[in-house]
């Protein structure tokens, strides 16, 4: 799937430029074109891979340069009116070769939780190809005005944009980790689960083809359901074929009974990694049941994929989400070392952090409405006292 990335805000631009770095490593063929968008000039220099043509730093008349201070309203403000800089740097992209717009952000900061879902609307009126999101929730540790940005931005975001794919960082910091080490190490995990999801189909003219095919067509069909959605991960170190000892290095395929012995073991292990990317740690943890569709991908060296255990795994998630909008595939990875399982749930409704989140943007609207309401009733008081203190002196 070939997309166009947009990161927004330091976190933003630190991913996708993670995902050039990974799609270099990987030949994945998934960054189209980068762009990173941001209110604090230091941010852009310090990204290693976006060219700096397409570093846009929007605001200079209101923040000099200096960013927004997580203000997420001032975020949203100066790239409303600085959305002509934006396009400028989008105009470039090719986008009869663009799939989709994913426009990346932390929800915690002022210029990605502000400004993400205003490009999103801007993007969404001017052309007819998906515009998703990746939005990054800060942990809780983080501080009141982050959560407080995440459960406003989020709202907004969400009805914004076609499909909203979530990574909590409160369910993957590490305790003790550093701050930099830890975002640093989320980055990379963020990269990896989004990187072989959208790596699916895009393959050269020496490539192997898949047995049974994903491309950006099933993504974006999975993905058409709205809402929110989250992806699992799992992945094997497996050895070549015909050296012992590996998890999966028994995974061949042939006629012969050896051979069939080896598939039924391929098959069981696929079906294992699968379970174990879908009933472990979530980019967003929910309950998986409350999922509308779903989309699994084994990635890995061919010999060590099957169509048998693909569609094993597929009816076995048909089963635990009781969707009937399950689609699968395989993407081959010649010479990979490790086989992945990734696992899309599209639409999920069942989710505890957002349940979290809309709750406390109800609770800071009301205290913002008692806050103003109270400030209000001050200052009309001031002005009351103001008034008899004049007339006592007449």
């Amino acid at each position: 799937m070939k997309l166009a990335m947009i990161g927004f805000g330091q976190a933003g631009g630190k991913i996708v430029d993670a995902f050039i770095d990974y799609d270099q490593r990987h030949g994945s063929k998934i960054v189209s074109t980068a762009i990173a968008v941001n209110t604090a000039r230091a941010d852009l220099l310090g990204l290693e891979h976006i060219d700096p043509d397409n570093r846009v730093l929007v605001g200079q008349s209101r923040v000099k340069g200096h960013g927004v201070g997580a203000d997420n309203e001032l975020g949203a403000e100066v790239v409303e009116e600085d959305i002509d800089e934006i396009q400028r740097a989008v105009d470039a992209v090719p986008v009869h070769e663009v799939d989709a717009f994913l426009i990346i952000a932390g929800l915690g900061g002022g210029t990605g939780s502000g400004g993400g879902p205003v490009l999103a609307n801007h993007l969404k009126r001017i052309y007819t190809e998906p515009v998703y999101g990746l939005g990054v929730l800060p942990s809780g540790d983080e501080g009141g005005i982050y959560t407080l940005n995440a459960a406003r931005s989020f709202q907004t975001f969400v009805r914004e944009v076609d499909n909203l794919l979530i990574f909590d960082n409160d369910a993957w910091r590490n305790s003790g980790e550093s701050v930099r080490d830890g975002y640093a190490d989320i980055n990379q995990e963020i990269v990896r689960r989004f990187g072989v999801l959208f790596s699916a189909g895009e393959v050269g003219a020496d490539d192997q083809v898949a047995e049974s095919v994903v491309d950006s067509s099933e993504i974006i069909n999975t993905l058409a359901t709205g809402g929110v959605s989250t992806v699992g991960f799992a992945s094997e170190t497996v050895e070549p074929v015909g050296r012992s000892g590996g998890l999966l290095s028994r995974f061949t395929k042939g006629t012969d009974p050896e051979d069939e012995l080896d598939s039924a073991h391929t098959t069981n292990r696929i079906t294992s990694l699968v379970r174990k990317a879908a009933l472990g740690r979530l980019t967003l943890p929910c309950e998986i049941d409350s999922t509308e569709r779903a989309l699994v991908v084994l990635a890995g060296s061919p010999e060590h994929l099957n169509r048998k255990g693909i569609e094993r795994v597929r009816k076995w998630i048909e089963e635990q989400t009781g969707s009937m909008e399950v689609r699968g595939g395989d993407y081959p990875v010649s010479g990979s070392e490790f086989v992945a399982g990734v696992v899309l749930f599209s639409g999920i409704s069942d989710v505890p952090r957002v349940k979290e989140l809309q709750q406390i943007a109800v609770e800071a609207q009301d205290n913002i409405d008692e806050i103003t309401r109270e400030s209000e009733q001050n200052l009309d008081s001031l002005v009351n006292d103001d008034e008899d203190e004049i007339e006592s002196l007449f």
